[in-house]
């Protein structure tokens, strides 16, 4: 396990920002970090972070119509470089995403808001032309996976609501229930394609301890919650790693680097991204 980042500052859902990778590996890495919503998840939220200088500034203010973003010297992960990331701005409407999944078919991104029950698709060549379909009344929405045609978003108590476009139907939706019981919140939802299974990870579960946070897993198959946990990451291991001190550990976006089978973790409340 591998932590990186600390003295992140603030965050806006409503820029994406993609990270430079290193001279020879460009091509390669660039097709791993959109193919996949956890390396995505990763440029949208952890590049978002900035602790500039006022001389910092100048230089964003200079390179803001070449799309690129200076922040703070973070360490990165073999093949990234999260110090030069490039920024997409996107329109006030989704000040609020909450979950995202990329769509390399017609390079696109899917995208869920926090409590409005709308899917968003951001066309990212061109003009950032945004498509919008209503799934759901609304809920506390958090994460979003597309595993072949159907739609999964987690809600943050756990629940998932599975829905897909029908041309004879029209919208087909489920929701199925995760039942742990206790006071649960939770963030994350990404697609392991070796397991075969949708993850989702606890922020803040009632069921574990400080030193503990436990992942579920759901299978798109038999569309069922498996009873016992999925696996658990120790807090304090990642404190040791991070050389920080004890910590409750609350991730916040998650998902696999296609190219390693790593799962790539952040927390914003942390500052920090976990690489297991």
């Amino acid at each position: 396990m591998n932590t990186y980042g600390k003295h992140f500052n603030s965050y806006n859902s409503r820029s994406f920002l993609i990270p430079a990778v290193s001279s020879g590996l460009k091509s390669q890495l660039k097709f791993m970090l959109l193919k996949n919503i956890s390396v995505f998840i990763l440029v949208i939220i952890l590049f978002a972070f900035t602790q500039c200088s006022q001389s910092q500034q100048k230089e964003d203010n200079k390179d803001k119509n070449k799309g690129r973003e200076h922040t703070s010297s973070f360490e990165s992960p073999p093949g990234y470089d999260l110090n030069n990331p490039y920024k997409v701005n996107l329109r006030t409407e989704l000040d609020e995403i909450s979950g995202i999944q990329y769509y390399a078919k017609d390079t696109s991104i899917f995208a869920v808001t926090d409590d409005k029950g709308s899917l968003y698709k951001i066309h990212l060549s061109g003009n950032l032309a945004i498509e919008k379909w209503k799934f759901s009344k609304g809920q506390d929405y958090e994460d979003l996976s597309l595993v072949d045609s159907t739609f999964y978003v987690l809600a943050s108590n756990g629940n998932i609501t599975a829905f897909k476009f029908l041309l004879s139907e029209g919208l087909l939706t489920d929701t199925y229930s995760l039942n742990k019981g206790g006071k649960n919140e939770f963030e994350i939802l990404y697609s392991d394609t070796a397991a075969g299974k949708l993850v989702a990870i606890c922020k803040d579960c009632e069921n574990d301890t400080k030193k503990a946070v436990t992942a579920y897993s759901f299978d798109p198959k038999s569309k069922t919650f498996a009873g016992t946990p999925f696996f658990t990451i120790n807090s304090e291991e990642i404190a040791d790693k991070g050389g920080m001190d004890k910590i409750k550990f609350k991730p916040s976006a998650a998902g696999i680097n296609p190219k390693t089978n790593e799962p790539f973790i952040i927390s914003s409340i942390n500052k920090a991204l976990v690489v297991m």
